[in-house]
């Protein structure tokens, strides 16, 4: 399928999300991290590994409809959707590996096991892959209700008795501070599966419409969960607004289909064809995710750490953001030249 330069786009702001996110997390002071500014940046940069989620799902999507255009077996397309989760997962844990070698010997080992994006981002995919299985119209709805189905149970798994559950399983499953478990995460990408399914089989010219539907749905979903998260009621004896709740949830789902709508309508009737640092950012995001965790988690910014202003912060920013343009742009030229 052609490369659409909106999801490139999305991507991109995801990526900028990222770094704004992790350096003044890295960088500012204590003492300033009740400024406004401080506070933006974790708010905002929270939408981060959700689009990447959202977006993992998509390119899973498109993957599964060029085996359909092959005419692959249902177990041949299941076999490549499931590889590509097995890929990111490794890759996860080679990234982790790296991190700890890279702060030996301040790092400790069990950094290796932190069940960050890319670790959550492989094994929904992996489990996830089952719909490749199926024909494209049930594929889009089983990935949907799927997405549905974890949003759903969420505030239910996070109630139940994990005593003498292996650590480390707990840590991917339910939901705790400082990781992305499968519950709720996973939802983004199953959802992300559904509209991609959808998206692989639209012409060009149909583009249009669907991204309307989607503006529509997306402003639905965010007043939808916004109204649910007021109510004074609940279906579940105990939900953790900002771990675990299908409101908020639902909400984040809703400004995703916001975000691609308005990222169609920016790349097709305002920005045009030519170069674009966003989508830079977003055609090189796993290198520019590998590449700016070292520099700013890392002792080679060891003196910035928990230093600056957030005016400070907001410059280290820029410059970050600068050096990460830079290295994905010389990665596309790099693999353009083959």
């Amino acid at each position: 399928m052609k490369r659409l330069a909106f999801l490139d786009w999305t991507r991109g702001v995801a990526v900028i999300l990222m770094i704004l996110c992790h350096v003044f997390n890295s960088f500012t002071r204590m003492d300033e991290r009740d400024e406004g500014g401080y506070i933006v940046s974790q708010s905002i940069g929270g939408m981060a590994s959700v689009l990447f989620l959202f977006l993992a799902g998509v390119t899973l999507a498109f993957g599964m409809a060029s085996a359909d255009r092959r005419a692959e077996t249902p177990l041949r397309r299941w076999g490549s959707a499931a590889r590509r989760g097995a890929e990111i997962l490794g890759l996860a844990f080679l990234f982790r590996l790296s991190t700890w070698a890279f702060d030996y010997p301040s790092a400790p080992l069990r950094v290796i096991w932190r069940v960050d994006i890319l670790n959550c981002m492989g094994v929904a995919m992996l489990l996830v892959s089952v719909v490749a299985l199926l024909e494209p119209k049930r594929r889009m709805w089983a990935a949907f209700w799927a997405g549905c189905a974890i949003i759903a149970a969420s505030p239910v798994v996070a109630q139940l008795n994990w005593s003498g559950v292996p650590s480390l399983l707990h840590r991917y499953v339910v939901q705790q501070p400082g990781v992305f478990a499968l519950f709720p995460f996973a939802s983004h990408l199953a959802h992300g599966v559904a509209v991609g399914v959808l998206l692989s089989r639209l012409r060009e010219s149909g583009l249009a419409g669907a991204m309307k539907w989607m503006a529509g749905a997306g402003m639905a979903l965010l007043m939808g969960g916004q109204f649910a998260s007021r109510i004074p009621y609940s279906l579940y004896s105990k939900v953790d607004y900002w771990m675990n709740s299908p409101a908020l949830m639902t909400i984040r789902t809703g400004m995703v289909l916001l975000a691609l709508a308005a990222a169609y309508l920016w790349t097709e009737s305002v920005a045009g064809p030519g170069w674009s640092w966003v989508q830079t950012l977003g055609k090189a995001s796993l290198l520019v995710y590998f590449a700016h965790i070292m520099l700013v988690y890392g002792w080679v910014s060891g003196a910035w750490r928990k230093a600056l202003t957030v005016e400070q912060s907001a410059l280290a920013t820029a410059l970050v953001m600068t050096l990460m343009v830079g290295l994905a742009q010389a990665r596309i030229r790099q693999t353009a030249r083959g």
